[in-house]
């Protein structure tokens, strides 16, 4: 699923900002909440086509 490909490169972004952040880098910190954002929005996602997957099969 292209979706699921996508939020787990979102994590791999934000790993690696936050490792950063963890260090003091500030600039990092706002990326990380960024990213955190954007890795919401894509498990929203996932959830309503999983949905879709699962109504879709009871139609049956």
């Amino acid at each position: 699923m292209e979706a699921f490909d996508q939020l787990k490169k979102l994590v791999a972004e934000a790993e690696e900002d936050l490792k950063k952040a963890e260090g003091g880098n500030k600039a990092a910190g706002t990326r990380v909440r960024g990213l955190m954002q954007d890795i919401k929005a894509a498990a929203q996602t996932i959830r309503e086509k999983i949905l879709e997957l699962r109504d879709a099969g009871s139609a049956n």
